[in-house]
């Protein structure tokens, strides 16, 4: 599911657009995730530097705090995480076509 969001940002950056929050909202059908989930990878992906362009604030009466979009964007950090999850995946998918096109190995 990170991997799903920041690739859209990605995108967008790449294209110049600004991203369509409810495309990647957790009610989506890209997503479909209940939203305290998807909060939850929110939070994460902000406060591990992949995403930026929102403020997260506590708020009375609610468990976890609430979140605010600005100006939603991928950061260098999350283009990283893109490319070397990229390049693990490709490895994963060559070391399987491997294994299943030579006997015995």
């Amino acid at each position: 599911l990170a991997y799903r969001i920041l690739a859209y940002l990605y995108i967008c950056l790449k294209d110049g657009s600004s991203p369509d929050i409810g495309y990647i909202s957790h009610d989506s059908e890209v997503l479909n995730i209940n939203l305290n989930y998807w909060e939850y990878i929110i939070r994460h992906l902000y406060a591990d530097g992949y995403i930026e362009g929102l403020s997260v604030r506590n708020v009375v009466g609610r468990k976890n705090p609430a979140i605010k979009f600005n100006d939603l964007a991928i950061t260098p950090l999350g283009i990283e995480y893109l490319q070397n999850n990229s390049a693990m995946a490709r490895a994963r998918k060559f070391l399987k076509d491997l294994k299943e096109s030579v006997p015995g190995l």
